[in-house]
């Protein structure tokens, strides 16, 4: 593997730093190395582009809805008449993308010597993909395992979610939070990582809190209508599921969407499974999360580290594809379906990450031993 230094992202907006009396600190990104105020001062604020904005009519968003839809690219395999071929695409897919466990020893064996860092999605990597999105709760085994492997790499949770309710979903201190698809990141005081005397907020969105909250109350009034929508306030980007609305009433959805969204030029439509997005047009997303954390840990310029990251959203292809760019560390997709990405490994379903962590975990143990042997001889 090789190495490259962490770029600043040029779209970072302008951030002012801040000590708020009794509260976590505020940072600029990335955090700077010697004297703060001149690198917060460097950071130049850029949105994505109108075409980025948009992303097609209301016909191309629901047809990208049903393509991304798991269970109704599973119902459209059971009845096509080429099933044989969906096979045969699904091995030539775990072909190319081969399974974490099957290649476990492989992984690991480039890593011995090496810092791994772990970063992990929640909804549908720790947890299932649930028709509630407030049901959504991990088991206590796949608990345990993340804090098992919390206690041999440094951490992080990076999800789309509201950080404050990821945190009461996971219920584990010491690890590093990442909410609203990296918009909202907490670095943890006393670690023995950072060695930070106080927890440090880091939040490039904060000036489109009031807009967001204006969209949320709008979309709960636009989407009273559609029996299974869900809009949830996901602090610096709203959600509105969709699983368990109708097929026949997504563009239509799509539609009410993408009226209220036309009076907010600043923010933008994204989709994940199951779900419409609406954030802030800055660029940021979890890849530069990502980025912002190893910078944080100290390990932006590090030959030896091995950043892993671990989901199963578009979302999450923006991380993979830091590290892939960066030629160093590794993302694993958790999908039972043959889809693009910049993964370089998969796993199927929740199940498969928490073999997957609880291996790791064996693993680091085995190694320290094999240390404590060598000592003593």
């Amino acid at each position: 593997m090789t190495n490259q230094n962490v770029v600043v992202p040029e779209a970072m907006p302008t951030i002012t730093v801040a000590a708020v009396a009794n509260s976590p600190s505020l940072l600029p990104y990335p955090p700077p190395r010697s004297g703060g105020a001149s690198a917060a001062a460097a950071i130049r604020k850029k949105y994505l582009s109108p075409v980025e904005l948009n992303g097609g009519w209301a016909n191309g968003w629901v047809e990208s809805m049903k393509a991304s839809s798991p269970t109704h690219a599973k119902a459209a395999a059971a009845l096509a008449p080429a099933l044989e071929y969906e096979q045969k695409e699904l091995s030539a897919w775990t072909m190319r993308y081969p399974s974490a466990l099957g290649k476990f020893e492989q992984i690991m064996s480039s890593t011995v010597g090496k810092q791994i860092v772990m970063f992990l999605d929640y909804d549908g990597t720790l947890s299932p993909i649930v028709d509630d999105p407030d049901s959504a709760f991990m088991t206590d085994a796949m608990r345990a395992a993340v804090k098992e492997v919390a206690r041999y790499f440094p951490t992080a949770i990076v999800s789309g979610r509201c950080r404050s309710k990821v945190f009461d979903f996971v219920k584990l201190s010491g690890l590093y939070y990442a909410g609203s698809h990296g918009m909202d990141i907490k670095v943890p005081k006393k670690t023995k990582y950072t060695k930070k005397k106080r927890a440090v907020l880091f939040q490039p969105a904060s000036e489109f809190l009031p807009m967001i909250n204006e969209v949320h109350k709008a979309l709960l009034e636009k989407t009273k209508s559609f029996e299974g929508a869900k809009v949830e306030n996901n602090k610096f980007c709203v959600s509105v599921h969709f699983r368990c609305v109708v097929e026949e009433s997504w563009k239509e959805l799509v539609d009410e969407v993408l009226s209220v969204l036309k009076e907010y030029p600043k923010l933008r439509m994204t989709q994940g499974r199951k779900v419409l997005e609406i954030r802030p047009t800055i660029k940021w997303d979890k890849g530069k999360a990502l980025e912002f954390l190893l910078e944080s840990l100290g390990f932006a310029n590090c030959k030896d580290v091995v950043p892993v990251y671990i989901g199963d959203d578009r979302t999450d292809e923006d991380a993979f594809k830091v590290l892939r760019d960066r030629g160093q560390g590794f993302g694993i997709l958790v999908s039972k379906f043959p889809k693009e990405t910049n993964a370089a490994y998969s796993l199927r379903e929740p199940a498969e990450v928490m073999e997957f962590l609880l291996r790791l975990v064996e693993w680091k143990r085995s190694l320290s031993l094999k240390a404590c042997t060598r000592a003593f001889l």
